[in-house]
């Protein structure tokens, strides 16, 4: 609520600050992000025709996270979030600086790659128990968590429709270096406009011992509650939602087309997702949304069944925008999350959920990539449509388990 007593708005959470930092910042790197996905998977086939090398360094682009996250989320807990974020900002860029040198040997491209996404999980780690504290209303943190699901959605869109024509007349290198460009503003932003803060574990002793033993600490919290493994596990189901972006080149190829039309394809899933996450914010009441949550969980992988009648491209993006709208449950899972784990851990378990989310989307892409070598890229996207929906409604069925003992998550949002 606002001081004035009504539920939060857009507008509210966009006139502080160091929220309008933190959402520059991160809206353009994503962008750049998902011109780095696009000219990474075209260079690769482009060298191999290999559909299998293909997946993998699409996804390398979420894998090492899961390193990342039990490693280094601890960081977001023990070190000033701001200066971290800043330092992270710019080894990323230098690491792209170099994955766009011409010439550059494929393994040698692989392990850069690797190092630049161990570091986006304390990133996040970081990113996420920030915002708690730019944002300390629960009702204000829904409407932030939305509009930053919203907007990482649009900018994917963005970033993969330009990332594709980009591809297509600069090349991969030099879209790589754009990426390079958003991390180094980024950091720029951040710096400049987020306010230093002490390491969270320093706030006091209560913090401290709050905070445990970082990632360790995590796991018992999330292994002891319920509702937080359900959450993580749904979270994980994204894994074989996003199957589909992994094998974009290789379905594109089955169907005459190029680098164009690789991004069109990866528009998709996040063109659904941005009007997924506008819509529960804005129409869902909050006593519901755990409800919704499963149900939307459940039918999420629906749509790729048409996959295995190989349908058109367009047809193709249009079942993406649907499996990204129902995907958006992921906005009200996270926003539980956050509010079911306490202050002094909150770090170093957001880093750590997240980091199962963002792996198991790697495994994901990578399982099924090596598959559709054997089935094609449409079977597989089917197979993968198949078992998301099986297991979308097992996790269902748990959350109802757990969600009658725990409360609502988060209050009506008005735009």
């Amino acid at each position: 609520m606002t001081t004035s007593g009504r539920p939060a708005r857009y507008g509210d959470v966009l006139a502080i600050g160091e929220f309008r930092a933190v959402w520059v910042a991160l809206g353009q790197s994503t962008v750049g992000d998902q011109f780095a996905r696009v000219a990474l998977s075209v260079l690769v086939f482009d060298r191999t025709d290999s559909p299998a090398l293909t997946g993998l360094i699409y996804a390398l682009t979420f894998l090492p996270t899961l390193v990342g996250g039990v490693l280094l989320s601890g960081l977001a807990d023990r070190l000033p979030r701001r200066s971290l974020l800043v330092a992270l900002d710019l080894i990323r860029a230098a690491l792209l600086a170099v994955m766009a040198l011409p010439g550059l040997p494929l393994w040698a491209l692989f392990m850069l790659l690797i190092a630049a996404v161990i570091l986006t999980a304390p990133f996040s780690a970081a990113v996420g128990a920030l915002l708690p504290d730019i944002l300390p209303d629960e009702d204000q943190y829904v409407i932030g968590a939305a509009l930053r699901s919203l907007t990482a959605q649009m900018a994917q869109v963005l970033g993969f429709a330009v990332g594709g024509i980009a591809v297509a007349a600069i090349g991969s290198q030099a879209a790589l270096l754009v990426d390079a460009g958003t991390f180094l503003l980024s950091a720029l932003v951040i710096r400049k406009w987020v306010v230093a803060r002490p390491p969270a574990r320093r706030r006091g002793r209560a913090a401290a011992e709050a905070s445990g033993a970082g990632v360790v600490d995590a796991v018992r919290v999330i292994a002891r509650t319920p509702l937080l493994r359900t959450l993580v596990a749904l979270g994980a189901l994204s894994g074989l939602l996003v199957v589909p972006e992994g094998l974009a080149a290789p379905y594109a190829a089955t169907k005459g087309a190029g680098p164009v039309a690789v991004g069109i394809l990866l528009m998709g899933l996040p063109a659904g997702s941005a009007v997924g996450a506008a819509v529960v914010a804005r129409w869902l009441p909050a006593a519901r949304r755990l409800t919704a949550l499963g149900v939307m969980a459940a039918v999420a992988g629906l749509p790729l069944l048409i996959m295995f009648v190989q349908p058109s491209i367009p047809v193709t993006v249009g079942l993406l925008f649907l499996v990204g709208v129902a995907g958006a449950y992921q906005v009200l899972a996270s926003t539980a999350f956050v509010w079911a784990v306490p202050a002094g851990s909150r770090g170093a378990a957001l880093g750590l959920a997240g980091s199962v989310v963002v792996a198991s989307q790697g495994l994901g892409v990578l399982g099924f990539a090596a598959l559709a070598g054997v089935t094609g890229a449409a079977q597989a996207a089917g197979l993968a449509g198949l078992a998301a929906t099986g297991l979308g409604i097992l996790l269902a069925a748990a959350l109802r388990g757990v969600a009658r003992d725990s409360r609502p998550v988060g209050a009506t949002a008005t735009a």
